[in-house]
């Protein structure tokens, strides 16, 4: 089950085709769905847990709970909107293509999929991108 929860005043348009989506690349990577809650929030609450649970005092676009147990997939994912609308801006792309790729990166991480070193990016990256082409196909 894909639950979307809101912290701030968004919504995602599409809560059926993006379900169905994240239900497609848990599938597509081997993976079972159990339960994956998402929040989306600002840039305050993201910072505070980071803080919190992280020790990072710096403001990011998502943090993730994994409780994947095996190849069942559950977890939180908290995504910053404030900061997903700047990256999006900074990385000269559109705000669902950014928004698309932050919710397929913490999915990818509960797959097993890193971002630590620069070869890990780079097959994160390739992986987002068939995602995202994926989505806008739907």
């Amino acid at each position: 089950m894909i639950n979307f929860n809101y912290e701030i005043d968004f919504e995602l348009a599409n809560e059926t085709v993006v379900s169905k989506w994240i239900e497609d690349v848990i599938f597509e990577e081997g993976y079972k769905l159990e339960e994956v809650n998402y929040v989306f929030c600002d840039d305050e609450y993201l910072h505070k847990l980071n803080v919190e649970f992280l020790n990072h005092d710096t403001l990011t676009d998502i943090i993730s709970f994994d409780y994947t147990v095996g190849k069942i997939i559950q977890g939180d994912i908290f995504i910053s909107v404030e900061r997903v609308r700047d990256n999006a801006k900074d990385f000269n792309v559109s705000f669902q293509e950014e928004l698309h790729r932050v919710i397929v990166h913490g999915i990818l991480h509960y797959c097993g999929y890193k971002d630590k070193t620069d070869e890990d990016v780079h097959v994160m990256r390739s992986k987002e991108n068939q995602y995202i082409a994926l989505i806008k196909s739907i």
